[in-house]
């Protein structure tokens, strides 16, 4: 717990001042928060530093393919209600952007933590987390992540035995099957809207039966547990069955999914349900995420979609047609490399909306968008897209690299 004397050695302490410089001196040069760099050089220079810097926090682990950098977020501000927090908030994921995280947090009771899929089993080892959050595995990065069994497979492995409380979505089979090897498990009906990756059983693989919202297979007895938290249209319902009204400013059901998975793990450390999602409300943007902006006279709103089943949701949330609808996909590395994925998009639903297409690969995006038969153009870039859009707000849905692209030329 915080307030126990200090775990850092001699040795911890330069590795976290090396750190902080040479993440002062990265964001000096203009590249970046220096968050990744300042935590590679600090774990050099200590090896066990992650591990050490957590000896002193109630760890809060949140993975997931879509979500987790939103529902770390909100998390932190519901347990803010309990206690100070550090958290990874701008989204470095992965061990040393996690180690830079910690490092600033000598004052924290809690570490509220963003963890890549991939790096969860080693993290979860490193920091000896209270509580885990799993809320879904879909497809993501072809070329870099093995396919979402395997990650599935991986979960399940590193969480067997754990002491850590997991939170974790019934909805999704996957996350089921993975959570189901840890002995102590809240189970939280948060909904997917995206079921492409769960049509066959991850224990068996015979083929899953999908009635209305449950789930099962016929073949193995694999199947849906009971949920003690629940999302409910505007509401998140509790295990005593009290419904408690989700008021967030952040748009969509997917957020609310989201909530009624933070509502849950905040109350594993004494925070009700009533008082954890007001503190969400204060909540505008997580990272850029979500952000109205104005360039060249026009509102835009800035929107991260990253893989199939991001698109879904966010096509769920944005304006009616005609509102006009910038799409950027670029695939460099933070992106995945191959952008097969576009043709797992169900580009129909944007039937009706004027769209403009940018980015490195705007080509194959034009191309998966002419066999959608979307009316669609290309631009060079966002000036000119912005140019061309009919009048109205605008909605800018883009990839992560794209993203961050787009943040820089607004200004955001």
């Amino acid at each position: 717990m915080a307030g126990n004397s200090d775990p850092l050695t001699p040795r911890a302490k330069l590795a976290v001042t090396a750190g902080k410089a040479v993440a002062a001196a990265s964001r000096a040069a203009g590249r970046g928060s220096g968050s990744v760099i300042g935590g590679r050089v600090a774990l050099k220079l200590d090896p066990d530093l992650l591990a050490r810097l957590a000896q002193n926090l109630d760890v809060i682990l949140v993975s997931a393919t879509n979500g987790k950098t939103t529902t770390t977020r909100l998390i932190a501000e519901a347990l803010r209600a309990a206690g100070p927090v550090v958290s990874n908030a701008l989204g470095a994921n992965m061990p040393a952007g996690i180690t830079s995280a910690l490092a600033g947090g000598s004052e924290a009771k809690f570490g509220v933590i963003e963890v890549d899929e991939k790096y969860l089993a080693g993290v979860a080892r490193d920091t000896d987390p209270k509580c885990i959050a799993l809320l879904n595995l879909s497809r993501d990065q072809l070329d870099r992540a093995a396919e979402t069994r395997m990650l599935a497979e991986n979960w399940r492995e590193g969480l067997a035995g754990s002491k850590a409380v997991v939170v974790a979505n019934c909805d999704d089979p996957l996350v089921v099957w993975a959570a189901s090897s840890s002995p102590n498990v809240i189970w939280v009906a948060a909904g997917q809207m995206w079921k492409d990756d769960a049509w066959s059983c991850p224990s068996c693989g015979g083929v899953m039966q999908r009635p209305g919202d449950d789930w099962f297979c016929a073949e193995c007895g694999f199947r849906r547990p009971t949920p003690s938290w629940a999302l409910s249209g505007d509401h998140v319902l509790d295990p005593h069955g009290s419904a408690w009204p989700i008021h967030l400013q952040l748009p969509g059901r997917a957020n609310k999914a989201n909530a009624a998975s933070s509502a849950a793990v905040a109350a594993v450390f004494g925070v009700p349900p009533q008082v954890a999602l007001e503190r969400m409300y204060q909540v505008q943007a997580v990272a850029g995420r979500y952000d109205v902006v104005q360039f060249q006279g026009r509102d835009l709103r800035l929107l991260l979609a990253k893989n199939p089943a991001g698109w879904l949701e966010t096509f769920s949330l944005i304006d009616p047609p005609p509102t006009p609808v910038i799409l950027s996909v670029n695939a460099r590395g933070a992106d995945g490399t191959d952008t097969s994925w576009l043709w797992d998009v169900d580009y129909t639903r944007l039937t009706g909306h004027p769209l403009l297409v940018i980015g490195d690969r705007k080509l194959d995006l034009a191309v998966r968008l002419e066999v959608a038969n979307q009316h669609f153009q290309v631009c060079e870039n966002l000036d000119q897209a912005v140019q061309q859009a009919p009048p109205g707000r605008i909605e800018v849905i883009a990839n992560y690299t794209a993203f961050q692209d787009l943040r820089r030329r607004v200004g955001n």
